[in-house]
């Protein structure tokens, strides 16, 4: 049976339009993902490690016969084809993706925790999300619109749709 998953896409080294559509495109190409929405495009300030590019964020929906382990894996090998490297904690990249939601699937394990561990403290996942699945309930039972309504106005601000198409 297919599985549902939400996988957020970020990329603030140039040229991040190309790195979306390229990982987009390596996402497809696999006989075992199908990409069912896509988000708008999502400028957004860097968080954490703030001495940086802007990112370009956006969310996706897939089906997957893929276990959550086995997308994580797959996405990393998309990470590292478009060149990934992991040398600063929050620090520029290529492309990150990350598994957001994978059913209703709750775990915490060594390499990957569903539901994401910081995805409600992040308004460059939750709004892009809300775009695409406004009536999902995350695995807390909390809903998107109120984890947005708990954000502060300077996390709100940091996030503004990409029209640079």
């Amino acid at each position: 049976m297919k599985q549902i998953a939400y996988l957020s896409l970020g990329t603030n080294i140039e040229p991040r339009k190309k790195h979306l559509i390229k990982a987009l495109e390596l996402l497809e190409q696999s006989n075992v993902i199908s990409i069912i929405k896509k988000s708008s495009i999502y400028e957004t300030a860097p968080v954490g490690y703030t001495n940086q590019a802007d990112f370009l964020n956006m969310v996706i929906e897939l089906r997957t016969n893929l276990s959550s382990i086995q997308l994580l894996e797959y996405c990393q090998k998309v990470e590292q084809e478009l060149g990934r490297k992991r040398e600063i904690r929050f620090g520029p990249r290529t492309i990150d993706l990350d598994i957001l939601l994978y059913n209703q699937e709750v775990m915490t394990e060594e390499r990957l925790t569903i539901p994401h561990p910081r995805m409600h403290e992040r308004a460059f996942v939750l709004i892009p999300l809300c775009e695409i699945a406004p009536n999902i309930s995350l695995p807390d039972n909390e809903s998107i619109q109120d984890s947005i309504h708990q954000l502060s106005k300077e996390e709100l601000s940091g996030v503004r749709k990409w029209e640079h198409h």
